[in-house]
């Protein structure tokens, strides 16, 4: 019996974006994505191992060499439109987050279980990591193109700032393409 239970959810690809390895964050649009085990090739996020970040400093010492499994930012182009209604926003630019993939069709996106899947028909599969907590550094970018909007981003993007991923089987990815989504076949969690 399978580990990972395909879906019906479906997602399309509606954004790509590579974030140059010397640049901050911001993302510049592609219309596709060639992924290695690495990650995306001369981004800012590849590599298979990683210096640890705050986000792990109950576990390790800064710059600790770890695992990466935050090769890839993936948002939802459903939960994008709601962070910028909540900013007063008529949309938010998912190249000033950070964004790798923007997909389209996957209710509560953000909250799909850790270990999920979504893979492309061609076989390019992509693992979630867990949710991406919002942070500081998006809402610098915000500011910089819309001033007085960028505090905003934070709080607006709570549960909505997507996942973190990171590539499980090669290929690429393309605008258009539709994604699976498997999840993992277990209960939850109830100690």
């Amino acid at each position: 019996m399978p580990v990972l239970r395909e879906t019906e959810f479906k997602a399309q690809v509606v954004w790509l974006g590579h974030v140059p390895a010397n640049q901050n964050l911001r993302a510049q649009p592609v219309d596709q994505l060639q992924l290695e085990f690495s990650g995306d090739r001369g981004a800012r996020h590849e590599g298979v191992n990683r210096s640890s970040c705050v986000r792990v400093k109950n576990l390790y010492p800064q710059g600790t060499e770890i695992r990466n499994v935050r090769q890839l930012t993936i948002l939802s182009a459903e939960e994008l439109d709601s962070i910028a209604a909540e900013m007063g926003l008529k949309q938010l630019d998912p190249a000033l987050l950070g964004a790798s993939v923007v997909l389209r069709g996957i209710p509560d996106f953000t909250h799909i279980p850790p270990s999920s899947r979504l893979q492309a028909k061609a076989g390019a599969t992509v693992t979630v990591d867990m949710e991406n907590r919002p942070c500081v550094l998006p809402g610098r970018e915000i500011e910089a193109e819309t001033p007085g909007y960028g505090a905003a981003f934070k709080p607006a993007a709570q549960g909505r700032r997507g996942v973190t991923a990171w590539v499980e089987r090669p290929g690429t990815l393309a605008i258009g393409e539709k994604l699976t989504l498997f999840v993992p076949d277990q209960r939850a969690w109830s100690p």
